[in-house]
């Protein structure tokens, strides 16, 4: 029983650390989410995001529990952690099983995506949404295109209202070092030559990971506080309160 209670103060503080790592990842989804909504078809791509925002913000009452258990006795304390792991387990699995799922799914839409927008792009200063979105990404990743550069070689020229003769690119993939360049091809150097899907890629499938074993992390320490909590309960039955 020292054993248990001495594991469930640690395990207690353990969990308020945790809960800030996983609100540091939920948040991350959500931003994301945000910023490159209009590339994903799916309109709950940012839903691991919430339950992971939502598990974090019931890790701190439950840390406090656990730590008070551990320092008193509290039949009612007790039965409370219990319900409190439960719905946590419930929240991190789903939020586990959803980032990698859509992990899976991202590498095809974004390339289907990604072909269309540029297939598409009208220009610089265009209103479309799809060119706004190709503006912002090369600028915020600092890359050109989808594979790279030469994609925008396949781009109508005419659609940008440019001679046919006239290689460019979007003023977009200009470095912000160079003030004057206008996407022209000739200058190679004042331009992000290496493609934005492989940067999109690793950095969703970098947040989408870390989410998800921030989950399984904490389910499994989750498991030792109710194996902790269940050893000082069997020490001290609920007579009086059997549903708990």
């Amino acid at each position: 029983r020292p054993f248990a209670q001495t594991v469930l103060r640690f395990l207690g503080f353990i969990l308020w650390s945790a809960a800030a790592a996983l609100a540091v990842g939920g948040v991350f989804v959500i931003l994301m989410y945000e910023d490159y909504r209009y590339l994903f078809q799916e309109s709950f791509m940012s839903l691991p995001g919430w339950l992971a925002v939502a598990a974090a913000l019931i890790l701190l009452p439950t840390g406090v529990l656990a730590i008070s258990i551990s320092t008193q006795k509290s039949r009612y304390q007790q039965g409370t952690l219990m319900y409190l792991l439960l719905v946590l387990l419930c929240l991190e699995v789903s939020s586990a099983i959803m980032a990698w799922f859509y992990t899976i799914r991202m590498a095809s839409e974004l390339k289907s995506t990604m072909d269309r927008l540029v297939y598409q792009y009208n220009g610089a200063h265009s209103q479309a949404p799809g060119s706004r979105t190709v503006d912002a990404i090369q600028r915020k990743l600092h890359c050109c295109a989808i594979q790279n550069y030469t994609d925008w070689l396949n781009a109508t020229a005419a659609s940008w209202n440019l001679p046919a003769e006239k290689a460019q690119v979007p003023e977009s993939c200009c470095k912000e070092k160079y003030f004057h360049c206008r996407g022209d091809l000739d200058h190679l150097e004042q331009i992000f030559q290496e493609g934005c899907l492989k940067k999109l890629e690793d950095q969703l499938n970098f947040v989408m990971v870390y989410v998800f074993w921030c989950c399984i992390v904490l389910s499994v320490l989750e498991l030792l506080v109710g194996v902790s909590n269940g050893i000082l309960m069997r020490h001290q039955p609920f007579r009086d309160l059997p549903i708990l």
